[in-house]
């Protein structure tokens, strides 16, 4: 009986150890699968590559190639519900923006970044290539005056810089203000004097579609390279590195097709920019229009001029571009552009330029 007894208790106590066992396992799955939602949730990841073939007849040289422009990945953290952090890279170059945003005020009034990111000057540097209509991306004079790359001075830095930002919308969305203090230098390099560069834009809302912005960039560079329209300049040397801009966008939801849930907007961006490097001054501007015209198909056109040197002839070049773009999925796009560039004495000779592109983006 005494034996019979101390069996059923032992087996009620194993019992009971393996149902609170169980219990605290399930817990412990369960607040794992928490965390792992909640970790996830905070996550988001998107990328896009952009891949195509040009063709070019410069000074009567016949080049054709195919060409992987973009393979961006980048992931960003919402650590809280106000303090952020952003990583990107392009696998076809190099590591591009890394900057952490802390939002102070509640009502989107104050957000202060730092890191390395896309400067604020000019209308369309801060914008994504996948959003922008031409296949070469940004005009001459946002190119060169941004520091994408043309500019031989300060060197290839695809319109990002490292530094302070403060940042905003007042007035009801009405009003977006951009503050900088930059380093000057561009991307994944030190500062190579102690001047910093300050960067403000303003940009007014007064109506929905409609966008105005002026911005201005007050600078030190200090040469990386030479350029022939700007002989005294070397290499090392401290230099005045000044721009301006003013420009406009409209957007207007001209066709809504059956193919996506959101209309594709007609869109008209015009912008006019200048800047100053040592005693050279540049400017150029440009109008690029898009119109949509049957189910996922786009019209593009575009006209856009830069001159390197305002004080000698020859250092100009205007570009005419037309072209299609056909939206085969959301963010995914087929393009077909044909450019004539006429260009001043110093360049060479006119020629024509034939490029197509896909995008594929998430």
């Amino acid at each position: 009986m005494k034996r019979t007894f101390r069996i059923a208790t032992l087996a009620v106590m194993m019992a009971a150890f393996s149902s609170s066992a169980a219990m605290g396992q399930a817990q412990q799955e369960s607040s794992s699968n928490e965390w792992l939602k909640d970790f996830t949730s905070r996550i988001q990841f998107n990328g896009y590559a952009q891949a195509g073939w040009s063709y070019q007849d410069p000074n009567g040289e016949k080049v054709n190639s195919y060409n992987l422009k973009r393979t961006l990945l980048w992931a960003k953290a919402r650590i809280t519900d106000r303090w952020s952090f952003l990583f990107m890279h392009d696998f076809s170059s190099v590591v591009q923006e890394f900057y952490t945003d802390y939002r102070i005020t509640r009502d989107n009034s104050l957000t202060v970044r730092f890191g390395q990111f896309k400067h604020s000057y000019s209308m369309e540097n801060p914008m994504s290539p996948t959003q922008l209509e031409l296949i070469d991306v940004y005009s001459q004079a946002v190119l060169y005056l941004a520091g994408e790359g043309p500019d031989p001075l300060n060197g290839v830095n695809y319109g990002r810089d490292q530094g302070l930002m403060v940042y905003g919308d007042l007035l009801k969305n009405h009003l977006h203000y951009e503050l900088a203090l930059m380093s000057g230098q561009g991307i994944n390099r030190s500062d190579r004097n102690n001047q910093k560069d300050f960067i403000a834009k303003l940009e007014v809302r007064p109506v929905d579609g409609l966008r105005i912005v002026g911005s201005g960039y007050l600078g030190t560079g200090n040469a990386v390279g030479v350029a022939a329209w700007n002989p005294t300049i070397a290499v090392g040397d401290n230099y005045t590195r000044n721009r301006y801009s003013v420009g406009a966008e409209y957007k207007t939801l001209a066709y809504s097709p059956a193919k996506y849930k959101e209309a594709r907007p007609a869109s008209l961006r015009a912008e006019w920019l200048g800047g100053k490097d040592g005693d050279v001054g540049s400017r150029g501007g440009y109008v690029t229009v898009a119109i949509p015209v049957v189910d996922a198909l786009d019209v593009v056109a575009s006209g856009e001029t830069f001159d390197r040197n305002t004080d000698v002839d020859g250092w100009d070049q205007t570009n005419l571009t037309l072209g299609v773009q056909y939206w085969f999925y959301k963010k995914c796009r087929l393009q077909l552009q044909y450019t004539r560039c006429m260009c001043g004495d110093q360049l060479g000779k006119d020629y024509n330029w034939l490029q197509a592109q896909v995008q594929v983006a998430f």
